[in-house]
């Protein structure tokens, strides 16, 4: 499927037109679907493909030196998650992947003890730069498209820049293994919608990834060459009380001869510092679409839905 394509340097010029243009587009991409292609977003080929080689290099460790990086009391937040740990809401079925993930790391004016450390990777050299420097440039790239959507809104430009500095977001990378069984109840990643405010998902490296359509229907997506693909999570849904809606997706499993190969994929997902309210905000409700949320800040709502998806007990 094509979905909506935008090209982020119309929104950084200093043409009013253009910057106009993509705020209409960007939000009449999210309404109507909740996904857009993204192409000039500022994440360099070079880091891209740096990304995924050390990604890769790690996901090849032998099992037990990847659970050394594994610490439950994280519930996922950092570090390394093995394989069946977590699963979407509404589902027993645990997703076939595992995944590491790398966090803030507060650069000014926060407690430092807010976020937990990075889990560091000893084996794989360069690791840890590469994380660091790719997760800076997703933030970087994702606080702009966060301004244009302000606009979209009716905000001011910023109001979602003090939320987004130093915030809990996440930068994920996915491993969906070989499958050697026949899987029972699985896909590799079910149906599920994102929590965050916004994703950022650079090119996976094989097909999977669908979305469902408001017809109902499973429509494959991939990401053309250069692009990224940007969703809508269930925090800037309730914020916007639906007018914006986080589209449901899920990854499929490859056809049967293709079982005997991986699939990467590195979304990173942009969320707030836990105290902003998810309160819907009173531009997004009227008499035809009355308040649908009861308020909630960001992190009692990550740590409603870390329980939904079993990262968290």
């Amino acid at each position: 499927m094509n979905i909506p394509s935008v090209d982020l340097a119309d929104f950084l010029s200093d043409n009013k037109d253009s910057k106009d243009a993509f705020v209409k587009n960007l939000g009449s991409a999210y309404k109507e679907i909740g996904f857009v292609a993204v192409k000039n977003h500022g994440i360099s080929n070079a880091l891209i493909s740096s990304l995924y080689l050390h990604v890769q290099e790690f996901f090849s460790l032998p099992a037990v030196q990847k659970k050394a990086y594994e610490d439950p009391a994280l519930a996922g937040q950092r570090g390394y998650t093995s394989f069946g740990k977590e699963h979407a809401k509404g589902s027993e079925a645990p997703d076939l992947k595992e995944f590491y993930q790398y966090g803030q790391v507060p650069l000014v004016n926060i407690d430092k003890e807010a976020y937990p450390p990075n889990i560091a990777v000893k084996q794989v050299e360069g690791f840890n730069e590469t994380f660091e420097n790719a997760y800076r440039a997703f933030e970087k790239s994702a606080k702009a498209l966060l301004q244009a959507t302000a606009l979209f809104l009716g905000l001011k430009e910023h109001y979602f820049d003090g939320f987004v500095t130093n915030g809990n977001s996440i930068l994920r990378a996915i491993h969906y293994p070989p499958i050697i069984i026949e899987p029972k109840t699985a896909i590799r990643a079910e149906q599920h919608e994102d929590i965050n405010l916004i994703t950022l998902l650079v090119g996976a490296s094989a097909d999977g990834l669908q979305i469902l359509t408001k017809q109902n229907s499973w429509i494959p997506v991939t990401s053309l060459p250069d692009q990224i693909v940007v969703n809508v999570g269930d925090m800037l849904q309730r914020f916007t009380n639906n007018k914006l809606c986080s589209t449901t997706h899920r990854v499929v499993n490859p056809e049967r001869e293709l079982w005997h190969t991986s699939r990467f994929s590195i979304p990173f997902f942009l969320h707030p510092v836990s105290t902003m309210s998810l309160r819907c905000i009173d531009s997004c409700i009227d008499d035809d679409n009355p308040k649908a949320y009861a308020d909630i800040t960001a992190g009692e709502y990550l740590d409603e839905r870390l329980r939904e998806i079993g990262l968290k007990k």
